[in-house]
């Protein structure tokens, strides 16, 4: 019997050091090159294998290729059709870089989405209690879209993006945010980045 335990113990002491070497740093930056080649051929289902098989060791990448590889993960999960995941890894990359726009563009539009489809179903609302409750969650949604996208509208101005802000906020009845957009908008020009490096 005691045998039986410690060949048990030593195999599974085997198993733990054979998966600890595949989850090194090296093996995970390894897999995220193999993310990248794949994304830059198309290869969409490779994508999301190498990317979820990332995503709990993305911590053992270095900072600023982690940053990259989470706006990978949110690009590969829009791409995908999962909005929510790809809010998550949008969020972290907004968070660590202020300044790039790109993710915040991503973001907005994202909420946008969600914005609109509560909006969908505030029109289709037949009473006024529903109505109304379905308007504050517009409004909520409205609120998270819109500093992405005037952030993304400040360094790379779109007169398609432009109207999408402002009639956010005629819809939402924020007539001062309407007001102080231009104002904003200037201020958020000043500190822009479109491209983040591995470096």
């Amino acid at each position: 019997m005691l045998k039986r335990y410690l060949i048990f113990v030593f195999l599974c002491f085997a198993g733990l050091l054979a998966h600890a070497q595949v989850l090194s740093a090296d093996s995970v930056y390894s897999k995220y090159l193999d993310f990248n080649l794949a994304r830059f051929q198309g290869e969409r289902d490779k994508v999301l294998e190498l990317g979820e098989a990332i995503i709990p060791y993305a911590d053992k990448l270095p900072e600023k290729t982690r940053i990259n590889f989470y706006f990978g993960a949110g690009k590969m999960y829009e791409d995908d059709s999962q909005p929510d995941k790809a809010i998550v890894f949008y969020v972290k990359v907004a968070a660590a870089v202020p300044d790039y726009y790109v993710a915040h563009r991503a973001l907005g539009y994202l909420y946008l989405d969600k914005a609109k489809k509560i909006e969908a179903r505030m029109n289709d609302a037949n009473d006024k209690a529903a109505k109304d409750s379905l308007f504050a969650a517009y409004v909520k949604a409205v609120q998270m879209a819109l500093p992405h996208l005037e952030k993304a509208q400040a360094c790379d101005p779109s007169d398609d993006t432009l109207n999408i802000i402002k009639d956010l906020y005629t819809k939402s009845h924020n007539t001062p945010g309407l007001y102080s957009l231009n104002n904003r908008l200037k201020q958020l020009s000043k500190d822009c980045m479109d491209v983040l490096s591995d470096n």
